[in-house]
Parts: structure tokens; sequence; C-alpha cells
């Protein structure tokens, strides 16, 4: 028997547990791809699939809806990998997810759900599937690799398409539309190194137990990220004479980092220890509400010998402790969201340099491009570089929006309260669309989701639920368009 079997709308939930059932981490997208294809020529739909692996179906109007405008759903296939190392040793590039149910919530065991985007796809193909249902033209657009730039949305064709209306389905609170969003690009720093042997006591240390989480939606949530936080570290022991030989942090840069692991080289090892114990004292009175569970700790480990010289562990800890990370701007129009940030998301050294890779968020481009001048003049100083990878522009808010009154109306209708709209500083491919398409109508809505881009991702099955019964009246009355 499926986990998932008896839940309704039961062929929403049908669809979502094939989905977990496919590996489809960003860059890891061609089966989630292909498995699009084999529905729509399952169901004798129309379809296409680029180089990118985007998919798009069509399916026409249903009778009585022909001359009603064409809409657009659209989701992304791609989903974050994260997982708990202690609760799991799952290859999410090669397993399924091992799904379960706690009460009203569907979550993976160890790793992300994939709700974001799973439940958008899986309410796409549901959509598609039907045959009981009254709807315009829809043409359901499945993009790639959203989580690392919006990759797919980049790169896709949407010319032999007719709609004028998107209804993306990336949102996580129902009951909330979203009508724009900030613009971003991911940064990456590279800083080359020269290594020696050293001789000395390789020690690891170690920052964990934080809890993470999405580096747009909660960034202003003041949650600790554990390479910054490791910066911080490196840099207080300064006074040690130490070598770094070894760096680790983060595996997504739009995922606020749970742990980062270092190894040095010292002769000094109490006075390292003395160091660590200090400093998870002070990250235990500063995140006491944020991360109560942080920890640091120190190791001796028995082989180790090369390592950074001192110039390049100078350079490397200086660059760890003056990039910017976090809230920079709030916006100045609208009351309490965040304008400008920027995660520092992945941190590895190799034998090759220190490679730092930010997501970098704002809903103003001046500002996004003072952030990477920022980054590119520290990393200059310090004899590194910046390269720039999958830029994409703010979704603007559209002032008149026939669309946006449809589904609010809906909405009243069907549960007797008012949506709320507001501004995401999250990224969404409708901004991308809305510059592939002239005069794009665009609305983003989603089901209640919880700690997406963690482990402890939750999806609410009550909220689909409800969200499915909205989508489903809002393509009914586009009819009257």
């Amino acid at each position: 028997m499926r986990v998932l079997e008896h839940l309704k709308p039961k062929s929403v939930f049908s669809y979502f547990e094939d989905l977990c059932g496919i590996p489809h981490g960003s860059r890891n997208v061609k089966a989630v791809s292909d498995y699009c294809v084999s529905f729509a020529k399952e169901h004798g739909l129309e379809w296409m699939q680029d180089d990118a692996y985007n998919v798009i179906i069509i399916k026409p109007a249903t009778a009585g809806y022909e001359k009603a405008p064409a809409v657009m759903l659209q989701g992304h296939l791609d989903m974050v990998c994260e997982k708990d190392m202690a609760l799991t040793d799952l290859d999410m590039a090669k397993t399924p997810l091992d799904i379960a149910i706690d009460g009203d919530y569907i979550y993976a065991k160890g790793t992300t759900l994939g709700g974001d985007d799973g439940i958008a796809v899986a309410c796409m193909l549901a959509v598609l599937a039907s045959n009981d249902l009254s709807h315009p033209r829809i043409e359901a657009v499945f993009t790639t690799d959203e989580e690392i730039g919006m990759l797919g949305a980049a790169a896709i064709d949407l010319s032999p398409l007719q709609a004028k209306l998107l209804i993306n389905m990336d949102s996580e609170e129902e009951g909330i539309f979203l009508t724009s969003c900030a613009g971003g690009v991911t940064a990456s720093i590279n800083l080359p190194v020269a290594y020696e042997e050293t001789g000395k006591t390789p020690v690891e240390i170690t920052i964990d137990g934080l809890q993470g989480g999405h580096s747009g939606i909660e960034i202003d949530k003041g949650r600790g990220n554990a390479n910054m936080l490791m910066g911080r570290l490196l840099n207080h022991m300064k006074q040690v004479d130490f070598r770094l030989a070894e760096l680790k942090g983060g595996l997504k840069d739009n995922a606020i980092p749970l742990s980062c692991r270092a190894v040095i080289m010292t002769d000094d090892v109490e006075a390292v220890q003395q160091a660590v114990q200090e400093y998870e004292q002070v990250l235990r009175h500063e995140y006491r509400t944020s991360d109560p569970n942080v920890s640091v700790h120190a190791a001796v480990l028995e082989t180790g010998s090369c390592a950074l010289n001192a110039d390049s562990t100078k350079r490397a800890v200086s660059l760890l402790t003056n990039v910017p990370n976090g809230v920079q701007a709030m916006s100045m129009d609208l009351v309490g969201l965040v304008e400008t940030s920027l995660n520092l998301g992945i941190l590895e050294l190799t034998q090759q340099g220190l490679f730092l890779s930010f997501a970098v968020r704002s809903s103003v481009s001046s500002a996004k491009q003072a952030v990477l001048e920022r980054l590119e003049s520290i990393a200059e100083l310090l004899g590194g570089t910046v390269e720039l990878f999958g830029d994409y522009p703010a979704w603007e808010f559209k002032k008149d929006s026939r669309l946006r009154e449809i589904m609010m109306q809906t909405y009243r209708d069907l549960y007797g309260k008012e949506p709320e709209i507001q501004a995401i500083h999250a990224g969404l491919e409708c901004g991308i669309f809305s510059g592939k398409v002239e005069g794009l109508d665009c609305i983003s809505l989603g089901p209640d989701m919880m700690n997406v881009h963690t482990s402890k991702e939750r999806l609410s099955i009550s909220s689909t639920a409800r969200t499915w019964d909205l989508v489903v009246e809002t393509l009914k009355r586009l009819k009257d368009f």
C-alpha cells in the first residue's frame, strides 16, 4: 500500500507520491522531466521538452470555455536536497524519499520532502489528468533548476504559448497571495591559496545543531549561519598560532547552513580547546532563542600535516570575517519586508582555493548591485575573484490585476475570509516570465509548508486540499474573464 493512498484529493497526492519516488534535486532532473513527458503521452496531450529539461504540457479548453483566455499553471521540478546526517545516510541523488504522515503533515524521514515545489507539480498534473473539471486552455509549465538560480525559467522559450495569465504555485502559506518578489543572483568568491607541510597537530572543529532554513523567507529570523560562525571563531583564535587545513560547510547557497567543519594545524591544542569551549558558551547565549541547540566541538585527529601557509590562512580568515551576510536593508515601502540580503550558503576549501557561494537577493536592483560590488571589493583586496550566475529580475507589483481580483473573490466565497496580498523576499519565476511575456498577469499561491529547505520540512494535508479547491474554482470562474 502506498503511503498517501488514502488522502484526498486522491489524484494530487498520488502524483505527489510518484514524484517522491523519483530523485529530483537540482541538476538531477532528467528523470522527473521524462516522467512528465510520459504523463503527457499517456493522456494524449501536446507537450514540449527542451534541452534544459523544462516541460510544457497543453490541454485544450473544456466545452464552453473555448473563448476564455488561456491560463498558464507553473511550478518547478527540482527540489533542495538536504538531510540530517544523524538520522539518515540516504543518497538523495539515487534513492526515493522515505515519506511518512504525522497528523495533518507529510514529511520525509531525515531529509527534505520536496513539497517545494513537488506539490505544485502534483496539482498541475491532476488538473491535466482530470476529465471532470471546467477550465480554459491550460498551458502547464514545469521548469527546472529553480533552486539554484531559476536556470530553467531563464532558458525556456515561451513564445509558442498563448497565456497572458499565470498562476504560479510556488508559495508556502495558504491564504497569502504573492504579487511581487525580489530579484537575485548567485555570487561566488574564489580565493587562491598555497599549502605547505606544517608538522603541527591536527584539530577538528565542528559547529552544528543550528536550525537553518530558506535563505529568502527565513533570512530575517536571525538564525545562525554555520559558515559565518566558523569564520568568526577562526578570527577569534587569531592569537593562537594555527594553519587552516580543511574547511567545508553548507550544501546549497539558498539554504542557511546548518553545520560547518574545519581542521586546523596547531602546536597549542589546549589554547584551541579553551577558545572553542568559550565560543560555544557565547553562541549558546547569543542564539538561545533562534538556535538553542547550537554546539561547537574540538577533537584532536591522529593524522594530518599539510595546511595553508601563514599568509593564505590569514587571508582566508580575513575573507570570512569581512564578507557581509544576512539582512542588509529592510523595505522603506512595505513594513516588515526584507529589501536586500545575502546568504553564505556554501563554503569549501580545496587544493585550488577557498570557495564561497552566496545567494544575493533584493527588490531594488541598485541595492543588489551595491552588495555585489562590496563582495568584489573585499575579494580583490585579498587576491580573490567574484563570478556571478543565474541573475534574475525582480517581479514588480501590478496595480491592476484582473486575475488577482478573481482569485481573491473566489477565496472569500470559499472560506469566508479575506486573503492577504504580500510581497516576498524569496525569488519566484514570475519575474523572469514577466520579462518574456508582455503584459503577463501573475499571482503566486500554495498550501502551508514549514521549514522548507531543511530536513524538518512539513506539508499540510488539509491546506493542500483547500488550495486545490481554490485553483479548481478559479479556473472555473475564468470563463467570464
